[in-house]
């Protein structure tokens, strides 16, 4: 045991004294004034360093910092924060270090933000936004259907005319959304003739025509797109095929349905069904819709939104085919409409899939407040064959 150890008599330079001459017996010592601490270890104690003034604020804040930090033999450069705990301070230095007391006032932070606790006040709530120019969509929407109402009851070739033009346009808009985004050239030309000959085919010669005119659509397309150089030569005439079928062959069965004897309230039936499930869903996902239906698909709709286009449809294609189509039920009606309902559905997230592979969020700008043609006539192209084959299977041909 050394002689620093617990119950070692005092020797020369400890805090208590030192041991005289054996005849006087231990002489007390006064003590030195600072630290009690041992003559030898005094002598080896390292002076404290000396912390330099702290400029008056606004000065750089990079001095600042700097003159925050305490330099001296104890303290190099760096050290207790930029340097690794092995080069920090140690005793009583250290602990001086770490006192907040220790540090001038200037050299701590000031933090402008609020406590963490404060109370922040609530945001105001945000009202929900329709996403479009109502007033323009309504108006729009007015004016297309008094035009078709208009030659629906008045004249039926009229009638088809307008439905010719809807898919020529509509054929423009998607041929071209193609061609800019994904540099695909669908041929227009054939496409445009041969979608108006199949609506008027399918009017005049029934579904054998619709069918006829599909083939030779489909052919010309071919033999079109030979006329260019054969690169891009298989995606071009694939997607001329896909744009022939998607849009003027969908649209021929609006043609069929009004061959028909009630033709005429056929298609209005086939019409006021899409628009009230398409309303019925808007309506009901815009107070009420909160659990997504297809969120990487069309973000903005829902399932709540989902059971309304159900229920309105249904409740409507009762009153439709009760009161407008001839020998038909109520109880054919509720089918109808839910039926309806899942194909409008379904057509809208088609081509919202297409514009969300393209990158677009419209299909073009013809139509204010709604887009273009092709922004309407996604949930009636794909709902047109389901109306036709139903009231078919309940009705009859007509």
């Amino acid at each position: 045991m050394n002689d620093s150890s617990w119950g070692s008599p005092p020797h020369a330079g400890s805090r208590t004294g030192y041991w005289g001459p054996a005849d006087q017996g231990p002489v007390q010592r006064a003590a030195p004034a600072g630290p009690a601490y041992d003559a030898p270890e005094a002598q080896q104690t390292r002076p404290m360093p000396i912390v330099p003034d702290v400029p008056a604020h606004g000065g750089n804040q990079d001095d600042d910092r700097g003159a925050a930090r305490l330099g001296g033999p104890l303290f190099p450069a760096g050290s207790y924060g930029d340097a690794p705990y092995g080069d920090q301070p140690y005793g009583d230095a250290a602990r001086r270090h770490d006192t907040p007391s220790a540090q001038p006032s200037a050299a701590v932070p000031q933090n402008p933000e609020p406590m963490p606790d404060a109370p922040h006040p609530a945001p105001a709530p945000q009202k929900k936004s329709a996403g479009r120019d109502l007033g323009a969509a309504i108006g729009v929407g007015v004016g297309l259907g008094v035009v078709i109402v208009a030659s629906l009851f008045v004249v039926k070739a009229v009638f088809i005319g307008v439905v010719a033009v809807a898919v020529v346009v509509g054929l423009w808009e998607l041929t071209s959304r193609l061609q800019e985004r994904k540099g695909i050239r669908a041929p227009l030309v054939p496409l445009a003739v041969g979608g108006a000959a199949m609506v008027v085919a399918g009017y005049v010669r029934g579904p054998e025509g619709a069918w006829v005119a599909m083939a030779l659509t489909a052919l010309a397309v071919l033999v079109w797109r030979m006329t260019e150089p054969p690169e891009g030569y298989l995606k071009d005439v694939t997607a001329g095929v896909f744009a022939a079928f998607y849009v003027p062959f969908l649209a021929t069965f609006v043609a069929l349905m009004l061959t028909a004897d009630d033709g005429a309230f056929r298609v209005m039936t086939f019409l006021v069904l899409t628009v009230v499930s398409d309303t019925g869903a808007y309506a009901v996902g815009w107070r009420f819709g909160k659990t997504k239906l297809a969120p990487r698909i069309s973000p903005g709709k829902t399932r709540e939104g989902l059971f309304g286009a159900v229920s309105f449809a249904m409740v409507a294609g009762a009153l439709c085919m009760q009161f407008l189509i001839d020998d038909g039920t109520w109880w054919q009606g509720l089918l109808l409409g839910f039926a309806v309902a899942a194909s409008a559905t379904l057509g809208d997230l088609g081509e919202s899939m297409i514009k969300r592979d393209l990158g677009i969020k419209d299909m073009g700008t013809l139509l204010p407040g709604h887009g273009g043609i092709m922004d309407r006539l996604d949930s009636l192209l794909p709902t047109a064959p389901v109306v036709w084959l139903l009231l078919v299977l309940f009705v009859g041909s007509g």
